[in-house]
Formats: C-alpha cells, sequence, structure tokens
C-alpha cells in the first residue's frame, strides 16, 4: 500500500468513555448494538470488531497483535482504565472530538477530558506546518504535536425532554415548552458546534416536509404532557414534534446531526432509511444550514445518493467503521460511489470504550488509503489528487462544515455564522413569544436551570426519562 493516511483527523461524531474498569461481561456487552449477551459458550471477540480489536488495540498495551481476549483484558485491567484511554487515544491521532453528550446510561467523560486524553504530553503550540504531499501521495504534517480539543453536539430531544420536566414540575406553562427550546438553543455554550436529532428511534424518519406550523407544535405538545401525567416515559415520540426540534436547528444556524440506519435493536431499522427524509431535506435545502446523515448502513448508499443531489447533505459511515472490521475498506468504497468527496466526514462514533476510537481510526485510514492508492494505481487520479482528498475527508469538510479555525489556532470556539447567513436561517417569531420565553426563563427555579445546563432532571423523575 504506497499510500499512507496520516494526517489530522476531525471526528465530527462520538460519544464519552467510562470512567471506571470493566470486567469481560460488561466490556464485551460494549462490543455490540445488541443489549443481551449471545448463546452461552460464545464470545464477541468472535465477530469483525472483535478480531480488528486483538490486531490493532494489543500492541499499544504491550501484547502482540491477536493476543487472546483473556490475555488482552487481563492487561487492560492491570493498566486500569485511565492508562488504557491516553495509550490508545493518543495513538489514535484525532485532533478534534465533537461529543454528542445527550446519551449517558452512566457518566462519561466530556469533550475536555476526551481532548485531555488524547493530547500528548509534550504537546506545545508550534508554528503552523500545513500538510506537504510525498511522491507516493502520502499526507504528512505536524498535528501530533498539537493539543487536542474538544467541541460539544447537543442532542434535541434531550433538550425537549429536559424542557417536559420543567412543565411536569411547574417551572414553565406547557404553552412556554417550545419557547424554552428555542431559548436554551440560544444560550448554548461556546464550546456548540452543532445539534443532533435521533427521530429515527423515536419515530422513524418519515418526518413532516412541511416545517409545522405554531399551532401544530402546541397541539402536539399538549398531547405529549398530557401522555406522561398519564404515566408514559419522557420519551419523545411525535413526528411534528421531532421535525420542530429538527427546524430549531436549522433557525439557530446550527449544523443538524441526523442518525440514520444502523444502531442497538431500540431502533425499527426499516424507518431508517434516509430516503425518507427527502421531503424534509428539500425543505430545508434553501437555508444552506448543514445536514449531516450519522452511520447510515445498511443505506450508505441512499445516503450518498442525498449528499450528491442536495448541495447541504452529508455523510459519514461511523460505528459501521468498527463493526464491520476488515469489510469496512469495502464500505468506504461503496459510499464513494457516488457521495461527491467534499460531502464525506471522518467520525467514530466511539462510546465507552477508547479502542473504538483506535479502531475507527486504524480502519478508516487503512480503507480510504486502499480506495485512493488503487484509484492512483490505475490512472483514475493522481498522487496529488489522492492526497487533497484524504485531506478533505478526514478534516477540512468537519473543519467548513462546523466552522471550525484551522490549526493550529485554538479551536475552543467556534466562529459563528455571518449576519446574512444567520437572517437568511433565522424564522420570524411575534413579539408575544418572545415575551413569553422572557417570562419563563424569569420563572424558572435553580433546580430547573441547573437541570438544563447539567442535562440531569430532578431525581423523582429521572427514571422516567
Amino acid at each position: 500500500m504506497a499510500l499512507r493516511v496520516d494526517g489530522e483527523l476531525i471526528d465530527h461524531h462520538c460519544h464519552g468513555l467510562v470512567q471506571r474498569d470493566l470486567d469481560r461481561p460488561e466490556f464485551e456487552s460494549m462490543l455490540t448494538e445488541a443489549d443481551t449477551p449471545g448463546p452461552p459458550g460464545t464470545t464477541l471477540f468472535d465477530s469483525q470488531l472483535g478480531f480488528a480489536l486483538r490486531r490493532w488495540c494489543a500492541p499499544h498495551l504491550d501484547l502482540p497483535p491477536h493476543a487472546e481476549p483473556d490475555t488482552y483484558l487481563e492487561r487492560r485491567a492491570e493498566l486500569g482504565h485511565e492508562e488504557v484511554h491516553r495509550r490508545l487515544l493518543t495513538a489514535a491521532g484525532i485532533t478534534t472530538f465533537c461529543v454528542d453528550t445527550g446519551f449517558q446510561p452512566e457518566p462519561l467523560t466530556s469533550s475536555a477530558q476526551l481532548a485531555a486524553y488524547a493530547t500528548p504530553a509534550a504537546a506545545t503550540p508550534p508554528a503552523a506546518t500545513p500538510p506537504t504531499a510525498t511522491p507516493t501521495g502520502a499526507s504528512t504534517s505536524a498535528t501530533s504535536a498539537l493539543p487536542a480539543c474538544g467541541l460539544d453536539v447537543m442532542r434535541l430531544e434531550r433538550i425537549a425532554e429536559l424542557a417536559a420536566v420543567d412543565v411536569l414540575t411547574g417551572q414553565i406553562g406547557v404553552g412556554h415548552l417550545a419557547d424554552t427550546v428555542r431559548a436554551r438553543l440560544a444560550d448554548r455554550s461556546s464550546t456548540t458546534v452543532a445539534v443532533k436529532s435521533v427521530a429515527a428511534y423515536r419515530a422513524g424518519l418519515e418526518l413532516p416536509a412541511v416545517r409545522p406550523t405554531e399551532r401544530e407544535i402546541a397541539a402536539a405538545t399538549r398531547t405529549w404532557i398530557n401522555e406522561i401525567r398519564g404515566g408514559a416515559p419522557i420519551r419523545l415520540h411525535d413526528p411534528v414534534l421531532h421535525a420542530f426540534l429538527i427546524w430549531c436547528g436549522v433557525d439557530a444556524g446550527l449544523p443538524v446531526q441526523i442518525h440514520v440506519g444502523y444502531g442497538d435493536n431500540d431502533l425499527d431499522l426499516t424507518r431508517g432509511n434516509p430516503l425518507l427524509l427527502t421531503g424534509l431535506l428539500r425543505a430545508i435545502a434553501p437555508s444552506e444550514v448543514s445536514v449531516l446523515l450519522l452511520h447510515c448502513y445498511p443505506y450508505h448508499r441512499e445516503a450518498a445518493y442525498l449528499a450528491q443531489v442536495f448541495p447541504n447533505v452529508h455523510l459519514d459511515l461511523g460505528l459501521a467503521i468498527h463493526n464491520t472490521g476488515r469489510g469496512s475498506a469495502a464500505l468506504l468504497a461503496q459510499a464513494l460511489e457516488l457521495a461527491p468527496f467534499a460531502k464525506l466526514l471522518f467520525s467514530t462514533d466511539a462510546y465507552a470504550l477508547a479502542e473504538l476510537f483506535l479502531l475507527g481510526t486504524t480502519l478508516f485510514r487503512r480503507g480510504l488509503a486502499s480506495f485512493l492508492d488503487a484509484g492512483v494505481a490505475d490512472d483514475a487520479w493522481t498522487p496529488d489528487d489522492a492526497t487533497r482528498i484524504t485531506q478533505l475527508i478526514s478534516a477540512g469538510n468537519a473543519r467548513r462544515v462546523y466552522r471550525l479555525p484551522a490549526r493550529p489556532q485554538p479551536c475552543d470556539s467556534p466562529t459563528r455564522p455571518s449576519p446574512a447567513r444567520a437572517a437568511r436561517s433565522r424564522t420570524a417569531r411575534s413579539e408575544t413569544g418572545r415575551s413569553q420565553t422572557a417570562r419563563s426563563q424569569t420563572g424558572r427555579s435553580q433546580t430547573a436551570e441547573e437541570s438544563a445546563r447539567t442535562g440531569s432532571p430532578p431525581p423523582h423523575i429521572a427514571a422516567r426519562i
């Protein structure tokens, strides 16, 4: 393999790591999207992901490639989870993490903690050194000497569900829920670069193609709150409200990430086909706000089609890369059959285990290098073209979509959209609605305000979310 893909990597969608040591059943449970173990006598190490882990992660724990599972887990326990995090995240070479913190069944690391684990101990901000092409088309840069940085992705459903908690605890009226969601998006931290929808898990992707009216939003909100008061979990499932949340992200001028395809068994995969979003994507397109289709497998070809025909639509392959192991190279090639090279972004969608970050980067680098190297060999493109495409997919596309400053400038404060662009993407709201929002914000108790910022509802309600 002549081409090497070893430059900057921006992980535009991932999650935090567990902050404790794991026994074997716990560890194996994190190697699958299933919520129960396999049949007795089987192991999840006997999978594409399991074999890839033994091959690529073991050497970073001072073990030979293909170390036996028991040997690997014994060494992992000996080192402790913090040392494993440091070794594997440093080896992964990710320079920027965009972290969805909306799913935390247990406390996970923050975006800043991920960046700290991934930063080499001797990292200092050097003078800018642009990537260069070698005669073989390899990409090289000085990014490994730079500190990594962590950015945040707000999960839309979490914002709405915490606002529902405020309704249930009497902090706001049911009629103020929608404006509370808008206000909390407007009050986002400076490190927030995007929002995310998990409508695929809750209602499927056949969402309204037309922006919901205020009357429709209010009616759907009342129905949802009444269901919760009747004993239903605080779990948003109404297609109108999911569409409303996506439009809130659009109106805020933030890139909108949408889960597509592959996920755990809480998902009805037949309703996760991105083609179901066609009407909504058509409606969003004039805003010029970027839409990111996450993971996509087995609908990666459908997602590639949407990325080609809609100028603001992009895709990644996320957790499909590490879960397909050796097959991930073919997966990348299939996505790039139709998707423009400026529309594919790198992500790991790693969750809980540092191994998934390392596998996501290793298999991505190898798969992309194989694809581009084959193109150089049959004269489909030049080595210089291959280097440029590598830089686009690895980091450049994410930097453009999320308006991130160029390395090595500090990347903790992404640039805001221009006033003209913000004006195009902003929906006019009545003065009455704004005054209601102001009153509802003033009336929030300290407990509700802390809940919104920390993502934690009052304890007596937490179990219902």
